[in-house]
């Protein structure tokens, strides 16, 4: 248990400190955001460059790991678009809802977290988290809530083109793209890029983690109570169940050769508390208020359910 407590606690702590350095004015809400623009916009690409513009593409890219993440985040979007419509929540609401139960926050949580449990393979997860995530999971996400905005002057075609456009111009898509083509291409590039690259990267897991604290601290938690309960619940047990069963379906029937770090890896990664943007979607729809409380229940939560999940699996 202390080994486990040994991954949690200083993620955890550096949450704290996140949050105690904006409550105590030391650091102010317009801070914390450029600290968060730092780490979206250079640390993690650099991250994402580096991991693949090193690597084979086929080390990088494992079916053992895609296809259940991204099999078991379409499977949880497709419950919960059922358990919210069973609670009766209106189509915004329930996308809203839908959102924070299936968009992992593994870009300023996660990687942290893997960084200090499977160090081997925390950049190879990143990465393919943030490609199911922000390709196919974010997007469709993004879809029902575009979807659901029937007082929009813009027709439905062109705010979904418009959606996929602005993923394709994210900072960390841009990286993921040019490191692929390095690979591939087998192009020489000089170390010290390189360890320029690994010197901006190895900055994303201690800021990122100050960061999310710091915008918890600013959070306005006065919102939809059932809404924001039922989407921690998908976030912190429904998601991860799924990818658990999908994963173990993959084993079973022996079409996928999944190793225990992958399979722990793929629950924890679906595990997380919601992604650092989320807050800002719902707001663009009226609903930040249970976005927020949402995504403050599943940070406290998720340390308890992540030290279970720990324990279980490792």
């Amino acid at each position: 248990m202390f080994a486990i407590l040994g991954i949690t606690f200083p993620i955890y702590a550096a949450l704290g400190l996140g949050y105690f350095l904006v409550w105590k004015g030391v650091f102010r809400q317009q801070d914390i955001k450029s600290l968060g623009a730092f780490v979206f916009n250079v640390a993690l690409p650099g991250l994402i460059f580096t991991t693949l513009a090193q690597r084979d593409p086929v080390e990088v890219f494992q079916a053992a790991y895609v296809l259940p993440y991204l099999i078991g985040g379409l499977l949880n979007i497709a419950v919960c678009f059922v358990l919210f419509s069973l609670r009766g929540f209106d189509p915004m609401r329930r996308a809203v809802g839908i959102m924070g139960s299936t968009c992992p926050n593994n870009g300023f949580v996660g990687y942290p977290v893997m960084l200090l449990a499977f160090p081997e393979i925390a950049g190879v997860v990143l990465t393919l988290n943030l490609v199911v995530e922000t390709l196919i999971l974010i997007p469709i996400c993004l879809m029902l809530m575009e979807a659901a905005s029937a007082d929009s002057a813009q027709p439905l075609g062109y705010r979904l083109r418009r959606i996929l456009w602005n993923v394709l111009k994210m900072p960390t898509m841009m990286a993921l793209m040019t490191g692929l083509a390095i690979a591939v291409l087998h192009l020489p590039i000089p170390a010290p890029v390189f360890r320029f690259t690994d010197m901006v990267a190895a900055s994303a897991g201690a800021v990122s983690l100050v960061v999310i604290g710091g915008s918890l601290a600013g959070l306005p938690l006065r919102g939809n109570k059932s809404l924001a309960a039922l989407a921690t619940l998908g976030k912190l047990v429904i998601h991860p169940a799924i990818v658990a069963l999908v994963a173990a379906g993959f084993a079973v029937t022996g079409l996928l050769d999944i190793s225990p770090d992958i399979r722990t890896a793929l629950i924890l990664s679906a595990a997380m508390p919601m992604f650092a943007t989320y807050t800002i979607f719902a707001q663009a729809k009226g609903h930040e208020g249970a976005a927020s409380l949402a995504s403050l229940s599943a940070t406290i939560l998720a340390y308890f359910t992540l030290n279970g999940l720990l324990w279980l699996l490792t």
